[in-house]
């Protein structure tokens, strides 16, 4: 029997829009557990990215509760928050948020320094593992100024991957690749999925990562409109 590590219940968000409320997200009730490979899809403006940011203890919920790996987040201080993410969250970032001044090969090993407790030699190891996984074997000592988009959103997923979290977090994980190569991603994170038991959350418009999702939600005005099998 699957346990819950992701559940929303009645989560509403607001974001002020000078004198205006910009709503969000509206009465979303949601559960996700473990080991699912669930896509979030809509229209741009549905309420995606934010949906992904309140599983992610990136931003808060205005009303209502989000409890991720069985913690209320809108009870937590910052520092568990922060430890909440480092230690069981994994993003790959729309915008990639690489450091600039940080080789590829540094990007990725860089949550495995925050999280400590591995030696040099299981670093290097663990990264170049992933970096070889998403085609980047010849890219390592590139910065990232050197790469392409497509190119830049690979280290992204190898540094969202590597430390190996329950919950992958993806905003648009395919946008920035060709194909084939968006094709090969998907297919390491499903394998990831089946032999980690690792939980995917896609926010897409791709319809290959859609039809790989064992699970579609739609969101449509900040609300579920869908949520099927």
């Amino acid at each position: 029997m699957k346990s819950n590590i992701v559940e929303l219940k009645h989560v509403d968000k607001e974001y002020p829009l000078g004198k205006l409320i910009v709503k969000a997200l509206q009465d979303i009730n949601l559960t996700i557990n473990k080991g699912e490979f669930i896509a979030i899809a809509g229209p741009s403006g549905s309420g995606k990215t934010t949906l992904l940011n309140l599983m992610g203890c990136i931003d808060l919920a205005t009303r209502g509760s989000v409890e991720v790996d069985h913690q209320l987040t809108g009870q937590l201080k910052e520092k568990a928050l922060t430890e909440l993410r480092l230690h069981k969250l994994g993003f790959i970032f729309q915008t990639f948020n690489l450091v600039p001044v940080l080789t590829a090969f540094q990007n990725v090993e860089f949550p495995l320094l925050l999280k400590g407790g591995f030696s040099g030699r299981e670093r290097r190891q663990r990264v170049n593992e992933m970096m070889d996984l998403v085609g980047l074997t010849e890219q390592k000592a590139h910065h990232p100024n050197e790469l392409s988009g497509g190119q830049r959103q690979r280290v992204a997923i190898a540094r969202a991957l590597v430390s190996k979290p329950s919950i992958v977090l993806a905003d648009e994980p395919t946008g920035n690749l060709d194909s084939a190569t968006g094709l090969k991603i998907i297919e390491l994170m499903k394998e990831l999925n089946k032999n980690d038991h690792t939980t995917f959350i896609f926010s897409t418009h791709d319809h290959r990562v859609i039809e790989y999702a064992e699970r579609v939600i739609y969101l449509e005005d900040g609300r579920i409109s869908k949520n099927k099998n």
